[in-house]
């Protein structure tokens, strides 16, 4: 690219062969083409202030009058092989100019100012360069995806922020994916081996290893998952867990209190308390009624799980409740059996989840790009193919990623899948990847079938209950190992995946202990058995479609 002049002549612009993917200032050869065929194909690629070209030809100008300004214009000419751009960020500042970044960061370019228009032409100019993907949107894409969101998701709200930019990738090698095994859940005797006489855990990277590729058996879940979801301290004692239990408990039973202290004309001057009383006892009678532990009528299950919620409004009362909570309760108080117990983990649980269901959403649309990202990345073909379908931005994904596949598995591979992503192994937004390998198992019979906008929706919304979990953890792990293998993988996915500040893992099946430090800033800032205090500063509720 080089800027153009106001006043362009379009007999001094030249359109080389497309055997070149190199940007450069260029001048005229007239030797090279004939000159009819020269001003046609500049007509073609004129643009308002930029002009593309495809391959490096050019000579310096022969100007005796205009030596000094050819001197200006050559100290600020710069050429680079668009296979190492690294990134492309647009920003705004009265004007356009975008920033160039190339993989050696140690070559600085020149921004590109665009200060009458032109920047989006520029854009759409590079896209036409087939190596050339965006994975992050700009607010002018952003107002697209908002406009599909909204008809597909009732009542949500996108308000566009400023975006960092693009980033550009070009088409990497990601190499073979590995093959990986699972193993057999850890039992009570490996659990026990892994505690010393006072009842601390030690070995807890390891432990935590085992769980993720094995899960747990039915009869652990009760205080592993207290451990899991950072209720309790890896390091605490018996009697240091007794003590905490009390202190909760007091706490729990002062703030269910509150509510159950509020009467019938108090509740009728609050009009939160008394919407999420009733949105809470509608979700409690059609939350798993088919399992044995929620199933007919005046279960005490139901009892618990009602007052569990209305609890948690009184903790964090600016969220209070919103549909499908509910759904992420249920198998932490099945595992529990102990109200207090449940609520507190649910908490934990809470900590992880809450951006999911705030007022903003600000939790789900970030989840959504990410997930585009790596898609992108993965299979730029599918991801392709689901954008030309109108699909490119995955809502269909949604109810996975709001409630963690609740309603896409059975409630035992519910039970298994969460406690493997609460190891927070193998890296960092993990059920990112269980979608993606979801995915990748179905893209076959979408792109085959030639499946449209309806036909995708519908698909994925059958799998419903047919998913096998030990296959998509067995092949989520793989695309993991597959993408940490990458020399060149880009920032915003290595950001994405915590690759970028996690160290790599130096067993042969990359989920070792180096990745902890991970962990724990999934577990929602719960560290030494004190739970964070509620981030939410936003009032009002989210929107969930089932």
């Amino acid at each position: 690219y080089r800027p153009l002049e106001d006043a362009v002549d379009p007999s001094n612009m030249l359109c080389a062969g497309k055997d070149s993917s190199s940007v450069v200032e260029w001048a005229q050869c007239p030797g090279d083409r004939p000159q009819s065929q020269q001003l046609l194909e500049a007509q073609l690629s004129y643009e308002t202030e930029w002009d593309m070209v495809n391959a490096v030809s050019f000579r310096k100008r022969r100007s005796s009058n205009m030596e000094g300004d050819s001197h200006e214009r050559s100290r600020w000419a710069f050429a680079f092989s668009v296979s190492d751009l690294r990134s492309v960020t647009v920003r705004e500042e009265g004007w356009t100019f975008i920033i160039l970044q190339l993989k050696d960061s140690s070559t600085p370019l020149p921004h590109l100012h665009f200060h009458q228009g032109g920047s989006r032409a520029f854009l759409d100019s590079l896209r036409r360069f087939h190596i050339v993907r965006f994975i992050f949107i700009t607010n002018y894409l952003f107002d697209e995806v908002a406009d599909l969101l909204g008809e597909v998701i009732p009542g949500l709200e996108i308000n566009q922020q400023e975006e960092p930019g693009f980033e550009v990738i070009t088409r990497i090698d990601l190499g073979v994916r590995p093959e990986v095994s699972r193993k057999s859940p850890l039992t009570a005797d490996d659990w026990a081996r892994h505690q010393d006489a006072d009842g601390r855990m030690k070995d807890v990277p390891d432990l935590k290893h085992a769980v993720f590729k094995g899960g747990l058996c039915h009869a652990l879940r009760k205080e592993a998952w207290k451990f899991l979801l950072g209720y309790y301290p890896w390091e605490s004692t018996h009697e240091e867990r007794k003590t905490l239990q009390r202190e909760k408990t007091d706490e729990y039973f002062r703030m269910k209190l509150q509510w159950k202290s509020v009467s019938e004309e108090q509740e009728r001057r609050n009009s939160r308390l008394r919407d999420y009383r009733s949105l809470i006892e509608k979700d409690v009678n059609r939350t798993d009624r088919t399992n044995r532990f929620y199933e007919g009528i005046d279960n005490p299950g139901l009892v618990l799980l009602h007052d569990i919620l209305m609890t948690y409004c009184m903790y964090d009362f600016d969220l209070g409740y919103v549909q499908g909570m509910s759904d992420l309760l249920s198998p932490i108080l099945y595992v529990m059996e102990n109200e207090v117990d449940a609520f507190w983990c649910f908490v934990a649980f809470m900590d992880q989840m809450h951006e999911n269901f705030e007022e903003q959403m600000q939790g789900m649309k970030t989840q959504l790009i990410q997930l585009s990202s790596l898609l992108r990345l993965l299979d730029l073909a599918f991801w392709n193919y689901l954008e030309s379908q109108d699909s490119g931005y995955l809502y269909f994904c949604f109810r996975w990623l709001l409630i963690r596949f609740k309603r896409e598995l059975s409630f035992v591979d519910v039970l298994r899948l969460w406690e493997v992503m609460w190891t927070g192994l193998p890296c960092e937004n993990f059920h990112l990847l269980v979608c993606c390998a979801i995915l990748d198992s179905e893209k076959q019979k979408i792109m085959e079938e030639n499946y449209g906008f309806n036909e995708i929706l519908k698909h994925i919304n059958e799998l419903s209950m047919k998913l096998d979990i030990e296959e998509i953890l067995q092949k989520a792990e793989g695309i993991c190992l597959q993408i940490r293998s990458c020399k060149d993988l880009p920032r915003p996915v290595a950001t994405i995946l915590g690759f970028d500040v996690e160290s790599r893992c130096a067993d042969s099946t990359g989920c070792g202990s180096a990745l902890a430090s991970g962990a724990a800033r999934r577990e929602g800032g719960i560290s030494n058995g004190h739970l964070r205090e509620s981030s939410c500063k936003q009032s009002g509720r989210g929107a969930f479609v089932s």
